[in-house]
């Protein structure tokens, strides 16, 4: 596997978190590129090539396919990719890809957009919108609930840790500022602890901007 770093366009959200873990899960050097949302650096043309849809994370493998550089946007995508290069953290049986693969995709159709609406109008919003508060709130309680199902005799999502649980974990780390509270979780706030202490896991959640 090629020594030449890994471009990691970052910005220290539950979305870039989820790619700088893998990124340590997996051995792969990178150089973070930050892209300040806060200022708008994901409106700039340079990085527009890189994301189309002007959202971070992003990242430009200069050893992909072939020995010919690619740049891959969308996190999900991301995990796959990186998951394919390395043979890590993402089966290589169909039947284990579709477990991963179901619970990835529930994460950033799902669990991602509702838990960040949640967070947005409890926190963010500049008037406080009763309906968009109570009805983000509730739906990310009822996806919390689906995950704590599904852990009921497992310590991982799909079994074996994997990018499923990658691609969840740093969302879930924002539980306060959803309105949700882990005790009532039991099983979510195990699977939080177990994740927790994965080295590689902790040096992914560097807020660090080199």
């Amino acid at each position: 596997m090629s020594k030449k770093p890994i471009d990691f366009h970052f910005w220290p959200t539950p979305n870039g978190h989820k790619i700088r873990i893998m990124l340590e899960e997996c051995g792969l050097p990178y150089r973070i590129k930050p892209v300040d949302i806060g200022k708008g650096d994901q409106f700039k043309p340079r990085f527009l090539k890189i994301s189309p849809n002007n959202k971070m994370p992003a990242i430009v493998d200069p050893d992909g396919p072939g020995g010919e550089p690619i740049s891959v946007f969308e996190s999900g995508a991301i995990l796959q990719y990186l998951g394919r290069k390395t043979g890590k953290l993402y089966p290589k049986t169909e039947r284990g890809r579709v477990a991963v693969e179901e619970w990835l995709f529930w994460q950033v159709g799902g669990l991602g957009p509702m838990a960040g609406q949640a967070h947005h109008f409890r926190v963010y919003a500049p008037k406080k919108v009763a309906y968009g508060i109570e009805r983000y709130t509730n739906e990310t309680s009822r996806l919390y609930g689906v995950l704590e199902k599904r852990l009921k005799g497992r310590n991982f999502i799909a079994d074996e840790y994997s990018i499923a649980d990658i691609a969840s974990y740093p969302w879930i780390l924002s539980w306060p500022k959803q309105g949700q509270n882990l005790d009532d979780f039991p099983r979510i706030k195990a699977w939080v602890e177990r994740i927790s202490q994965r080295p590689a896991v902790e040096r992914g959640m560097n807020t660090a901007l080199k």
